[in-house]
Order: structure tokens, then sequence, then C-alpha cells
């Protein structure tokens, strides 16, 4: 499990104790935006996305687990759902095998490897490293591995989070993507290419799956592989894959499933 969504307007403080409270990667927070607005019938609401430390601009797949639960425990009754959010207007659309965010695509511009060395070495050492790029817009610093390693490299790879907050103290950076070129399909299925996504600056040591890190992995393997349509595996410990559209209107599609495993009530 890794996020949470509450259907309730919270005073301010409260969000934050909360997702300090349930230590998850992000907990999501759905409000209603009119006095007269139902989770079941309403087809616009507010969004907001907190680690167990910060508030985060964007997080997919919290939007995600928002959106499952309220089409699929709610039964709201609409197709497409509108958020409202620090990210400006997100939708999520029901499909059959799964929900599709509307999400913006980020570009990640040529970064100066000197400026970035410290960084990189701390968090993988001697790891060969092919291309480095910078999302000003996320924060993210995107680290591509050398294409001589495979998936398993990167499942196995350890990385030294814990002195990354003392290494990099500007605020450019905000979070780590590790990324690597796909591999042709055999017995395995082919994916287009992988990744793991690390955020210690906001408290979130490794996340599982990060909708808000293929935003910018989006818009950087369409360029490399020439593809609008991709197939993407995040290798964290419990992993996940999700189906990329690149639109002609500068924005992505992203899929993915969500499953309901535990619900209840917090009570004062």
């Amino acid at each position: 499990m890794e996020q949470l969504a509450f259907l309730w307007k919270l005073d301010e403080d409260l969000h934050q104790k909360i997702a300090k409270e349930m230590n998850l990667s992000e907990t999501a927070f759905i409000r209603k935006l009119h006095p007269n607005d139902n989770f079941t019938q309403s087809s616009c609401f507010g969004l907001r996305w907190f680690t167990p430390q910060n508030e985060v601009p964007l997080c997919g797949h919290a939007t995600l687990a928002s959106a499952a639960v309220l089409f699929h425990k709610i039964k709201n009754v609409h197709s497409t759902l509108t958020f409202v959010t620090m990210s400006g207007e997100l939708k999520a659309r029901k499909e059959e095998d799964g929900i599709v965010l509307d999400l913006p695509l980020y570009p990640a511009h040529p970064q100066k490897l000197h400026e970035v060395e410290d960084l990189i070495k701390t968090a993988i050492g001697d790891t060969l490293v092919q291309d480095v790029r910078y999302s000003p817009d996320t924060k993210k610093l995107l680290v591509r591995l050398s294409d001589t390693y495979n998936r398993s490299f990167l499942e196995s790879l350890t990385v030294n989070t814990e002195n990354l907050l003392q290494v990099e103290t500007t605020g450019k950076v905000k979070g780590l993507i590790l990324t690597l070129k796909g591999e042709p399909g055999g017995q395995t299925q082919a994916f287009d290419f992988y990744s793991r996504y690390f955020a210690p600056w906001y408290g979130v040591a490794e996340d599982p799956v990060t909708g808000s890190a293929h935003t910018v992995l989006s818009s950087y393997w369409s360029e490399q592989l020439g593809k609008k349509d991709l197939h993407a595996f995040q290798c964290s410990n419990r992993g996940g894959e999700l189906t990329i559209s690149l639109r002609s209107d500068g924005r992505v599609d992203i899929k993915g499933g969500a499953a309901l495993v535990l619900e209840g009530t917090l009570t004062a």
C-alpha cells in the first residue's frame, strides 16, 4: 500500500500530521470544491499530496489511488474526473483495463556532469553513467545508466540515499531518477525503459512507483527512442508497469491499475 485518499475537509495543519502518521510515500487528500458537491455525483474535486515531511506539487500514483477510490468505492457516476491541484487541472479517465491519468509533460535538459558529480557518486558510486538531464519544472535529476547494464543490475543496485541531503543542499534537486534503456522481449515482457526513483529531500528514500517521475521520463525516452507510445517498468521492490502515450497537445497519458487493500475511519 502506497497512498490513501481522505474525503474530508480538514484543518490545514492536520494534512501534514496525518501524512506523517500514515508514513507512506504520499498521502492524498480529496476535498469538495463547493458546498453542494458530493463525491458520487460531482466530477471535479480538489486534490493535495503530502509525504511524511512535506506537501508535494505532483504525485501521479496518489492521483491514481484517489480516482480509484472515487470510481470503485464511492461509485462516482462519471467516467472522467478532474482534480484541481498545485500542478493545474489533472484528469483521470476510467477504462476497462485501468485508469488513465492526463498529466503535464516536462522536458529534461542536458546537465553538466561536474555540477552534480558529487551527488551521483554519493548515490551510485562508480556505476557507469551514459547521460545526465535536469528538469527545472520538477527539480528532478535524471541519470541514465550505461546501456551495458540490464534490468537485473538496476534492480539490485544499492543506492545510498542517506547522505544525499548533506551533498545536495542548494534546493536545486528534489528527486533522483535512475533510468535504463529497455531490452527486447524474449521470455520476459518487453519494456522501453526501466527506472527507480529516490526523494530523500521529501522524506522518501525510494518511491515504489512514481507518476511524477514519468512526466519527465516520458519526455526523455520519447525523444531518445523516437516513439510516442511507451511501456515502462519501475524497478522498486514492489515494482509497477506504466503504459504511456504522449499527446499532440504537449501532455501525457499514463495508464495504471489500483487495488483497494485497506479502509477505515480515523477518529480524533
